[in-house]
């Protein structure tokens, strides 16, 4: 599901997805080569210093700024329309029912009439937008609407990002929903291609979070506290290294023997019972007791040998994401170095999409 933020006037027919994650600056421009079908342009990833970004909330703009820079001359696009997002805990959603057959006029005020009971901040305080969803599912003389509200400082916050680096915030949307529309993407290259349940664990530097889909609806997320952090902060605590040189270490392989032998190992061990302790609070929570398949993202889904130890533990078969599998890639883009890549993209992926999106 994707969500658009009106404050941003209309849709953009060009533009690249921006994500600012906790660890690092992504970037993702993708074009249309006709039937549905896309070619990697270009991207660029560019790693944050530690605490710039906490909790979806940018605490060193300066920071982050020279970072996004540095992207982009990586980057080396002429499009300036960006898609960014709110992580899903910045943004209050709320699906409600409406009359069916008004006029656009007439639902928009509706909307903004009922929100007042649905939201928690004063109504001045925040930037309200809304998607009619289709017919309800319990009253054929409605229809179900999708509410989206977000503090309008977090909102400002972005677009002041984008507007330092002369940049323009086309399209806001939320986190989760632009890794469901790379999702799909995956969903659609697996066997049943979207019939089934599958399971999405998106493991980053803080946060673990799973998003389960059973016949390309999402019923079920969550989110736990573990990710690449408890390496980089295990790796500190064995070698003496601040946070910077045991990042470093891990992207360029020259941490000492026992890292191979001892931490990584032990890392991955305790990441494939976070995936399965997650899976199994969704069986106890919701009617399913399987799921088809597991599909790894994040960073920590690039490290190899994962997939194997979490279908080990989970017994489901277990697939790394790459959502740019079947794409063409330009000139500009290592087909190798986007491999290794792409389970980190999945937002940035998502939030390009954003620019096929119908008027």
């Amino acid at each position: 599901m994707n969500l658009e933020l009106s404050l941003f006037g209309p849709k953009a027919r060009t533009l690249f997805g921006l994500d600012v994650s906790s660890s690092a600056v992504k970037l993702v421009e993708l074009s249309s080569t006709g039937k549905g079908a896309y070619q990697v342009d270009r991207y660029a990833i560019e790693a944050l210093p530690k605490d710039a970004v906490i909790d979806g909330s940018i605490s060193m703009p300066e920071a982050v700024e020279e970072t996004l820079k540095r992207a982009l001359k990586r980057m080396s696009t002429s499009t300036n329309g960006v898609a960014m997002a709110l992580p899903a805990s910045a943004v209050i959603s709320k699906k409600i029912n409406v009359p069916a057959g008004m006029r656009a006029s007439e639902l928009e005020e509706f909307v903004v009439s009922e929100a007042g009971s649905h939201i928690p901040f004063p109504m001045e305080e925040v930037n309200l937008d809304f998607q009619v969803l289709g017919k309800a599912p319990d009253s054929p003389e409605e229809v179900e609407v999708l509410l989206a509200a977000a503090r309008k400082e977090k909102i400002e916050d972005m677009v002041a990002l984008a507007d330092s680096v002369g940049l323009k915030a086309m399209v806001l949307d939320v986190d989760a929903y632009a890794i469901q529309a790379a999702f799909g993407l995956v969903v659609s290259q697996l066997p049943g291609q979207g019939k089934g349940t599958y399971a999405l664990v998106d493991i980053g530097a803080s946060m673990m979070r799973l998003t389960v889909l059973h016949d390309g609806e999402v019923v079920y997320n969550r989110e736990q506290n573990f990710g690449g952090n408890t390496l980089t902060q295990n790796i500190m605590m064995r070698f003496g290294m601040d946070h910077n040189e045991a990042e470093n270490g891990k992207r360029n392989h020259s941490l000492p023997e026992e890292y191979l032998s001892e931490i990584l190992p032990q890392f991955l061990d305790s990441l494939a019972l976070e995936v399965s302790r997650l899976l199994q609070f969704f069986f106890t929570a919701t009617q399913y007791n399987r799921v088809d398949h597991v599909v790894l993202a994040g960073g920590c889904a690039a490290i190899e040998g994962v997939d194997e130890l979490v279908a080990t533990r989970t017994q489901v078969d277990t697939v790394i994401a790459n959502p740019f599998a079947g794409m063409l890639l330009s000139s500009k883009v290592r087909p190798q170095s986007l491999l290794v890549d792409a389970p980190s993209l999945m937002t940035a992926c998502g939030l390009a999409l954003r620019r096929f999106d119908p008027s």
